[in-house]
């Protein structure tokens, strides 16, 4: 065989097999796609049956990216077929009484797939939400944990869970049919399916317990921003045997394996706090809430500013939530726990208010009532308006940011919602570093009364706010520089009164924003606004000359760029100097030795400037090329000689550039 038939058969062999593996290749890669088709419309099947909610978020930029909009309005995607409120036209009546008739073998089947700790099989009877235990079955689970005790507001476990399932509180929610919604953290796409078991005592101080078993509806609270956990509502409609309102809840995920929790139904009758207040009974009053205090947050004088500021905008209450919170600024909302605080309140330059004992917790029930001053005389001196806290532990067991959104504070924001519901008018939800301040009335309560006069508002269920950055990085103001020097050195300290530069263009509704609402209102309570109404019941967009929302941070980006932007002057919280100062001064003097405060830094003798960038460039000048040596400037002879081949000389310019 010739050299030129073995090169001709060679290339024909490679030939033959580069298309084998091409053809290989192209089968590799039409099967890793299909499989993957494959998997998604499992995925899609297996989240319909669930009933799991694909959350809309932002498209622009990172998935923390503070700087983009929340969420778009919001949609119907999230409906469903029965809504939030339990309504009897859909497992009630006949229907419920017979839903168990109607399927076939049910109860050998609930036996062996449900009732049991065994493997469930691949098809396991449809359990609709909202269907009861027959009571035979009820009478053969477990009992109550006689070593539990009913708790409210404490993270605990759900037993028997794949993934990590959390239950915070349970709220009998009595507005449209007869509902227990529990506050919660698990999955946030698929979550596990989950039963409620009902406690209801048998005598008025008894400890035995009999129990009505229901199925529960997983309902994942949407602002989550597509994390693998998320806040949630575990949603247990009353129905069967005993329609009256239980004692506590349970939420287990196998029916026949003993509680991991037991929780105390808080909004009824058995509630100490509850005083069977009905929607139009609730006097005016305003509660605040605030999402969970951490990265150990220590500012005790700033705390202090919050707290007195927002009882002179006529806050009552306030509810904290404590992630990780410092010594000093723990001592210093203990005391307002507590209810210790100087009775009045006297001018903060000429008055030395009586100084607290050296003790974190005292009881003031019997504490004797100071006798008026000289400055009671005069109206100089004032008693000191009550308020009250609440501070709830947090101890969510989920890695912040990288498994569930901000310590989980949508948990906390819609538990704070159902805590104040029956108790305040009105509810804000802000942070610690924001206050809404109107511009033409003192107090909340004054700009809702005032709105409602020149607005229909009856249908309103939450009123918003823009928000406006008043950066840190921004000048001190120079008017608060005036006045005795110890009144200085505390204006200086208050963040409120050194800071009046705002950027110019307020931020859109709905972005940044945050609002006042009215519980009895409100299903659904997000960060910058309500997810869900009521029926009936909507937003109003307060206009900006009315009232904003007044932000004191830093630049979002880092740096100090921010300043750069259009700016002006607001004075607006100005007008509440004099009685702040005296309040903050009074209180800061009582706790300064019992919560080893800081001494208030000496203010300085004129106001810093605004941070400058300075850019400086060196720029080589060229002389003009038609412009004639003078004699008094040409060369000497000797740099003539040495100069001569580089033509004329260049003068270096140093430009510096300021931006602001």
């Amino acid at each position: 065989m010739s050299s030129r038939t073995k090169r001709i058969k060679k290339t024909s062999w490679g030939t033959r097999e580069r298309a084998g593996m091409s053809f290989l290749l192209v089968v590799a890669f039409f099967a890793v796609f299909g499989l993957i088709i494959l998997t998604e419309v499992l995925m899609i099947d297996d989240r319909g049956r669930a009933g799991s909610i694909i959350v809309r978020h932002g498209s622009n930029g990172g998935r923390f990216g503070e700087s983009v909009p929340d969420y778009d309005d919001v949609k119907d995607d999230y409906l469903d077929d029965t809504g939030i409120f339990v309504r009897e036209t859909k497992y009630g009546g006949t229907a419920v009484k017979n839903i168990l008739k109607n399927q076939k073998d049910l109860k050998n089947s609930i036996g062996i797939s449900v009732l049991t700790d065994s493997a469930e099989p691949r098809n396991p009877p449809i359990v609709p939400w909202g269907q009861m235990l027959p009571s035979k079955i009820e009478q053969t689970l477990p009992r109550f944990p006689a070593d539990m005790k009913p708790t409210d507001g404490s993270w605990e476990i759900v037993n028997g869970t794949r993934y990590k399932f959390f239950v915070f509180s349970a709220f009998y929610d009595r507005r449209d049919g007869k509902l227990v919604r529990v506050i919660g953290a698990t999955k946030t796409r698929g979550p596990e399916k989950v039963w409620c078991r009902f406690w209801y005592q048998t005598g008025v101080n008894s400890t035995k317990y009999r129990s009505a078993s229901v199925m529960a509806r997983v309902k994942i609270i949407r602002e989550n921003w597509n994390l693998k956990y998320s806040a949630c509502f575990i949603l247990c409609p009353i129905r069967g045997p005993y329609p009256e309102i239980p004692h506590a809840v349970s939420v287990v995920s196998k029916i026949r394996a003993a509680p991991g929790n037991v929780l105390m139904l808080r909004n009824t009758d058995n509630d100490p706090d509850f005083t069977n207040r009905t929607f139009s009974n609730i006097p005016n009053s305003i509660g605040v809430c605030v999402k969970p205090l951490h990265f150990n947050y220590d500012q005790a004088l700033y705390l202090l500013e919050f707290l007195e500021l927002n009882n002179l905008l006529g806050v009552s209450h306030f509810t904290f939530y404590n992630h990780t919170i410092g010594p000093k600024a723990s001592c210093v909302l203990q005391h307002y726990v507590n209810g210790d605080l100087p009775q009045h309140i006297a001018p903060y330059e000429d008055a030395s208010p009586p100084k607290a004992p050296n003790s974190s917790a005292l009881d003031t029930t019997d504490a004797p009532i100071h006798m008026p001053t000289k400055y009671n005389e005069d109206n100089t001196a004032q008693l000191k308006p009550k308020i009250t806290v609440n501070i709830m532990p947090w101890n969510l067991r989920m890695r912040s940011q990288k498994e569930i959104r901000t310590e989980g504070l949508f948990a906390s924001l819609n538990d704070c919602l159902y805590r104040s519901m029956y108790r305040y008018s009105h509810v804000a939800l802000i942070d610690l570093d924001e206050f809404i301040i109107p511009h033409h009335n003192d107090t909340l309560i004054d700009l809702i009364t005032w709105l409602s006069k020149r607005i229909n508002n009856r249908n309103t269920g939450a009123y918003s706010f823009q928000n406006a950055f008043f950066y840190l990085q921004f000048a001190d103001d120079e008017l608060m520089y005036t006045g005795s020097e110890k009144q200085a050195n505390l204006r200086s300290a208050l963040t409120t009164q050194r800071k009046t530069r705002r950027r110019s263009k307020l931020h859109p509704q709905k972005q940044r924003s945050k609002y006042i609402c009215k519980p009895e209102a409100v299903i659904e309570a997000g960060n910058h606004f309500v997810w869900e109404f009521c029926p009936g019941r909507g937003s109003l967009n307060v206009p900006a000359d009315a009232a904003i929302l007044h932000h004191y941070r830093v630049c979002e980006f880092g740096g100090d760029d921010c300043i750069k932007t259009p700016s002006l002057v607001d004075r607006t919280a100005h007008r509440y100097s004099k009685r702040l100062l005296d309040r903050v001064g009074t209180v800061y003097n009582y706790l300064k030795e019992t919560c080893s405060l800081p001494d208030i830094p000496r203010a300085p003798t004129k106001p810093p400037p605004t941070r400058k960038k300075e850019l400086k460039i060196r720029i080589p000048l060229k002389p003009e090329g038609d412009k004639k040596v003078t004699e008094s400037n040409k060369p000497q002879p000797n740099a003539a000689a040495t100069d001569a081949s580089q033509g004329p000389a260049t003068v270096p310019v140093e430009v510096i550039l300021k931006t602001r």
